[in-house]
């Protein structure tokens, strides 16, 4: 049941009428010519400006037989009134905007991988051909962006994975093709070459996020050591590859990392290829931008232009 106090206390609904009635009043100060410049009689206007003033609970005007002056509340109105009318005004044009890609609100998650270089890129520019539309950057892992996409709480994410091992039942547009590279603490006898093989790297303890958050490729890790007849030997689980490198640098071991990672120098860390070896094949991954099939938005349309696949 509604409580009727409540109700009493809810501030009047208000008609754009009214607020362009007395602007017009406000700027002419003169109800005559205000009503002219209306294109209405003036007896309805001094009506609507009465009915105005009773729903506020206060006078907008002092008026005398030879003039009209703003009250300090009604010239504290305004510029309010003056914006609101303006934005009632916008209103037409940014729902078209919006339809078209051109407005709005496009949330993107990402992994830390892309941060480094290519998301930059593409913000600054999309950002200088559409400033009208509010882009929200969300860093997350796999794992979480599959959780945001189902909830909506995001409208794309770009999400790293093994070649071919895109999330199932979504749509993706492949932005980046990245070889793995090793990290290895610069104090290690390791960084001295300048080529790694797979053999050096069986023994070392590894440093690698959990399986949970980037399934296909940490597969695709253990099945390379597996097929040499090893299992890897896990020091440390991190989720971020800024904290796995910061852990290698700590010499807790070494860690496979898209070669996009080279670029966050840390010291106490060298980045090494890998040389495979005789029927050995060297895992690779791929970021694509995913999002919800049918729930692509405008702008997100439009964003699409900038992260080329």
């Amino acid at each position: 049941m509604k409580n009727a106090d409540t109700d009493a206390r809810k501030p009047p609904l208000i008609e754009f009428r009214l607020w362009r009635q007395f602007l017009a009043v406000a700027e002419e100060l003169h109800f005559g010519r205000a009503a002219q410049r209306l294109s209405m009689t003036q007896p309805p206007l001094t009506q609507a400006i009465a009915q105005l003033e009773r729903a506020l609970g206060l006078r907008l005007f002092d008026r005398t037989k030879r003039s009209v002056q703003l009250t300090a509340a009604g010239a504290a109105l305004v510029p309010e009134a003056r914006d609101l009318l303006a934005r009632a005004q916008a209103l037409p044009a940014y729902a078209r905007a919006s339809a078209d890609g051109e407005a709005g609100r496009l949330r993107l998650a990402f992994v830390s991988t892309v941060g480094f270089d290519l998301l930059p890129r593409w913000v600054l520019a999309f950002r200088e051909q559409y400033p009208k539309v509010q882009l929200e950057l969300i860093e997350a892992t796999g794992d979480v962006q599959l959780q945001a996409l189902e909830r909506a709480e995001i409208d794309a994410g770009f999400m790293l994975h093994s070649p071919g091992f895109a999330p199932p039942g979504l749509v993706c547009q492949r932005i980046a093709r990245d070889p793995l590279v090793v990290a290895v603490p610069e104090q290690s006898g390791l960084a001295g070459k300048t080529t790694l093989t797979l053999k050096d790297l069986l023994d070392q303890p590894l440093v690698i996020f959990p399986r949970r958050i980037l399934p296909s490729l940490y597969d695709a890790i253990f099945a390379m050591y597996h097929a040499s007849g090893h299992l890897p030997r896990v020091a440390q689980e991190a989720i971020q590859m800024q904290t796995i490198v910061n852990l290698v640098s700590a010499g807790l071991g070494v860690a496979w990392v898209p070669e996009s990672v080279r670029q966050f120098q840390r010291p106490g860390v060298v980045y090494r290829e890998l040389k495979a070896g005789k029927g050995q094949a060297v895992p690779g991954c791929e970021t694509s931008l995913v999002w919800a099939a049918g729930a692509a938005s405008p702008a997100l349309l439009r964003f699409l232009a900038f992260a080329p696949g």
